[in-house]
């Protein structure tokens, strides 16, 4: 097997009743990832998702600068900024600032969304949403490169914007998408679109999802290989990573780990979904039926794995560095 990188998602839990101690717990967590040199990543979503979720994220780029004054090492990453829902030159300044406070350390991952409500909330329609996307990698890295940038799109026109400091590289960028077990009223599908297999060919790193099957994870990463293929791109150039929700339980009992995993998930994912479909998505159950599920994916091309614990123990890091880190090695 190919050595695998790890990062981990920080629990930024919004939970309505956290506490100062979540923030304790928080830095623990990100002392944590300095330790074992994971990655950082923070999702991001404005508000509580209630198909798919039972709770939404602390704003991940203000997360990235607290993680950026704790740490030295690791990278900053977000997985997955939802662009469509903010405008260009704002984020521009603020994937600078993070650049700059973290000594080139961001790492900018970025997806389309699907929450029909956040758009609506700031302003603008999911049906639009692809294209609002590449406008925005447009413009950002636009004025991420160069002073006295200019861009004319569909959706965001500015004449002669510099932002400083500005970047002396761009950040390496990771687009996410994929197939996604849909929910009723929402916009995603069991497959993956022409649009977003373009992005990520264009881009050149993709992150898969967890909200559809692990076959499907696979079949995507075939699709991805062939549509580069087609549009004249070797598909070795194309990285492979995918995220993903965990529990780790000490035990070699499946059917106990499945079952101590079960109330840690239901908080964070609500009780929209069956705990049989959560199994179905995430990396719930013993720690070798877990190894077993990641040498799977290792072994259809993934090179980069993002690992979420369900809660904000930092514990939990320790045992993704204990029991599951080494074996991917």
């Amino acid at each position: 097997m190919r050595g695998l990188r790890f990062g981990v998602w920080l629990p930024t839990y919004a939970w309505a009743d956290a506490g100062p101690e979540q923030a304790r717990r928080l830095a623990a967590s990100v002392q944590k990832c300095e330790e074992y040199g994971f990655d950082i990543w923070v999702i991001d979503h404005l508000l509580t998702a209630s198909g798919l979720y039972g709770v939404a994220w602390l704003e991940p780029l203000s997360v990235l600068a607290y993680a950026s004054a704790l740490t030295t090492k690791v990278r900053l990453a977000t997985g997955i900024l939802v662009v469509p829902v903010r405008h260009p030159i704002v984020l521009a300044k603020e994937i600078a600032t993070l650049c700059h406070l973290s000594n080139g350390r961001h790492v900018l991952g970025i997806g389309p969304g699907w929450y029909a409500r956040e758009f609506e909330v700031t302003g603008s329609r999911i049906e639009e949403r692809g294209r609002r996307t590449d406008e925005i990698l447009e413009a950002v890295t636009l004025l991420l490169s160069r002073p006295n940038a200019s861009y004319q799109g569909r959706y965001y026109r500015f004449e002669d914007v510099t932002i400083d400091p500005r970047p002396p590289r761009l950040p390496e960028i990771w687009v996410s998408g994929g197939s996604r077990i849909p929910d009723p009223q929402e916009h995603d599908v069991p497959f993956i679109s022409r649009g977003v297999l373009d992005r990520i060919v264009r881009w050149g790193h993709w992150l898969s999802r967890c909200s559809g099957t692990q076959e499907w994870v696979k079949r995507d990463w075939g699709q991805i290989q062939a549509h580069a293929r087609a549009m004249g791109t070797d598909p070795t150039t194309l990285t492979f990573g995918h995220c993903n929700f965990i529990h780790l339980v000490e035990t070699g009992d499946h059917a106990k780990a499945v079952e101590a995993s079960r109330e840690p998930f239901l908080r964070v994912m609500g009780s929209h979904r069956s705990y049989t479909h959560l199994q179905e998505c995430y990396m719930i159950g013993s720690i070798d039926r877990i190894k077993t599920r990641i040498a799977d994916l290792v072994g259809a091309g993934l090179e980069y794995l993002v690992l979420g614990p369900v809660t904000d123990d930092p514990r939990q890091i320790d045992l993704l560095a204990r029991h599951i880190a080494p074996e991917f090695a």
